[in-house]
């Protein structure tokens, strides 16, 4: 399975990014091979819209089917819940402090968007 991490930098150690569509990278584990690589997500930076819906889309190309992020809006949550994505909220901390806290089941799974739209 793979989970992808809205982090600042292309490393694990990496901040958490707190935006979801405007994330600098998802850093995506593979839990099958203990594996990272990263996704750089420049393109949707300065997207003047639709930058929830692409890096859904680049998420869910990659073969994610966690995504953990600080905020998820309604567009990007629509397209990752239809993908079969589960979207989980982290508030802090670096990328690996994330991906330890959804292992240990601390991380809240989010049922609806969390923020409004082009916040």
């Amino acid at each position: 399975m793979k989970i992808a991490v809205s982090s600042e930098r292309p490393v694990p150690e990496s901040p958490m990014d707190s935006r979801f569509g405007r994330a600098r990278y998802f850093m995506i584990f593979d839990d099958e091979s203990s594996s990272w690589e990263s996704l750089d997500n420049d393109q949707n930076l300065s997207a003047p819209q639709g930058a929830g819906i692409q890096s859904a889309a680049n998420v869910v190309n990659a073969g994610c089917k966690i995504l953990i992020s600080g905020n998820c809006g309604p567009k990007a949550f629509t397209a990752l819940s239809k993908a079969g994505v589960e979207v989980y909220l982290a508030s802090n901390g670096t990328v690996l402090d994330a991906l330890r806290d959804f292992k240990n089941g601390v991380l809240k799974r989010l049922e609806a968007a969390d923020v409004e739209g082009h916040w």
